[in-house]
């Protein structure tokens, strides 16, 4: 993947207070390359058509800040919105005096001009900052919008796994792999899950001896698992570890039940969880947006992330309770009782895991 492009587009004419202009170009530089140094910036500000054209020629964009230095027609973000379709986050600056007299800036008339000008072509949406740029806010609004623009560009190239087929009546996690390709620039390859099965049924004791200790390591309480599911566990781990990486993985939404209960007598659940701390999101019952709504928590916060089913509100506190079967990330886990193993609450079949998850001072 090419490397992530964050563009400064900085506009305006010559008519206005330039001196003011030029410390709010200074300082907006200066604010954007801390946020990220592969923001392109220009030399100067860009007062005239033609040197925004000659800018816009050198520039292969993911993400355009286009700042308001002072007022500027229609005409700048038309040559901008002609030439790129990526994410815009349209930047108004505050007006630095309002004393009756001439206006230093004006960014915020500009700034309706360009807006007015992305809704015209296609309805564009956008994202919107009023602020100076040494205000807090307009660093975390910057600073969430990189994030998400270059989150955007990483998922095109994400390839995920369905293996299997959500059960009769999850039809919600089912995706064609058009759909993920056409809204989310994602590559979606499927596998049956008796592949998986019938390939982990294959190896020996020895093979998968080390995926074992693995999950032994890990975990608190596998020991009272019996022999047989530890041992197929770790058949099945060794399968799905293979097949993410023979494959290049990054995401799979897996079936669950009720096949590796009837079809190999042990569950899915442990192996997914492993997976998950090992940076491949991994959800159950094949919910293929569930495990790609997995994999966006995972870059934005750095770590693994829970998938669960809201079960229970309480309105009073203004809580929502999550719950699911046995799939959680071990280092998600409460620090007091460690990723703490049991059985499938409804197949009574181990490993599955079964723990609180550690709490966080934010979410």
């Amino acid at each position: 993947m090419k490397t992530f492009s964050p563009v400064y587009i900085p506009v305006g004419v010559p008519t206005f207070h330039l001196e003011s202009a030029q410390a709010q170009f200074d300082a907006s530089v200066a604010l954007l390359k801390s946020i990220d140094e592969r923001f392109a910036v220009p030399e100067k500000m860009l007062l005239n058509l033609d040197d925004l054209r000659a800018y816009l020629d050198t520039l292969t964009p993911d993400l355009i800040v286009f700042q308001n230095l002072t007022f500027a027609n229609a005409a700048y973000m038309s040559e901008v919105l002609r030439r790129f379709d990526c994410p815009v986050l349209l930047w108004t600056l505050r007006e630095p005096v309002i004393d009756g007299g001439r206006l230093r800036l004006n960014s915020l008339t500009g700034a309706y001009s360009a807006a007015n000008t992305l809704r015209a072509f296609d309805d564009r949406s956008f994202e919107y900052l009023f602020g100076a740029p040494g205000e807090e806010r307009s660093r975390e609004t910057i600073e969430a919008v990189v994030k998400a623009a270059a989150l955007k560009k990483e998922m095109r190239s994400l390839k995920m796994s369905a293996v299997g087929h959500t059960p009769q009546g999850f039809g919600f996690g089912r995706a064609l792999d058009s759909e993920l390709m056409n809204a989310f620039g994602v590559e979606l390859e499927a596998i049956e899950a008796r592949e998986l099965i019938d390939k982990a049924k294959t190896y020996s004791d020895e093979e998968v001896a080390a995926y074992l200790e693995k999950t032994e390591q890990m975990t608190c309480g596998l020991d009272k698992t019996p022999e047989h599911n530890r041992i197929d566990h770790a058949r099945l781990l060794k399968a799905y570890s293979d097949y993410v990486r023979e494959h290049n993985i990054g995401a799979l939404a897996s079936r669950c039940w009720p096949d590796f209960f009837t079809a190999f007598g042990t569950p899915v659940c442990t192996v997914l969880s492993m997976l998950n701390d090992e940076g491949v999101a991994a959800a159950c019952e094949a919910d293929i947006y569930g495990a790609l709504s997995m994999w966006i928590g995972m870059q934005l916060s750095g770590g693994p992330v829970f998938f669960g089913d809201p079960v229970s509100l309480d309105e009073g506190e203004n809580t929502v309770t999550f719950w699911h079967c046995g799939a959680a990330a071990c280092s998600l886990a409460r620090h007091d009782t460690g990723a703490v193993v049991g059985v499938h609450p409804n197949r009574k079949i181990g490993p599955a895991m079964d723990f609180g998850c550690e709490a966080f001072p934010e979410a």
